[in-house]
């Protein structure tokens, strides 16, 4: 489990972007990389998206035979930072929500299609 030393609200909005959702990176290191979002934290409005914001980790060996290594993690993203893609133009948009029978459902904001 990791351990952010952020602040957390008492009361969570609800995240735009969720878990298996394709986002695009539109700030910082990796700036126009995609993935998909392979955790939330709607908590901390942190997203990890697997690929991206890679950090090494050096882990040690576990067995009394094994050689200690040097891994690739993931880290989480503010939430701020991604956008989602659109499916069939592949370009970032801005999400709403539209009342279709007795749920919501997310929408595009340009086109209007459900994502």
């Amino acid at each position: 489990m990791f351990v952010f030393r952020t602040f957390v609200r008492k009361f969570v909005l609800h995240m735009k972007i969720k878990k298996g959702d394709n986002v695009i990176v539109i700030s910082g290191k990796d700036k126009g990389k995609s993935g998909v979002v392979s955790r939330a934290f709607p908590k901390k409005d942190l997203v990890i998206v697997s690929g991206l914001n890679l950090k090494k980790k050096h882990q040690r060996p576990r067995k009394g035979g094994e050689k200690g290594q040097v891994i690739d993690k993931p880290m989480p993203i503010h939430v701020s930072n991604a956008m989602i893609l659109d499916k069939d133009t592949k370009k970032p948009v801005r999400t709403g929500r539209k009342l279709v029978g007795a749920r919501y459902v997310r929408v595009n904001k340009r086109s209007g299609k459900e994502l």
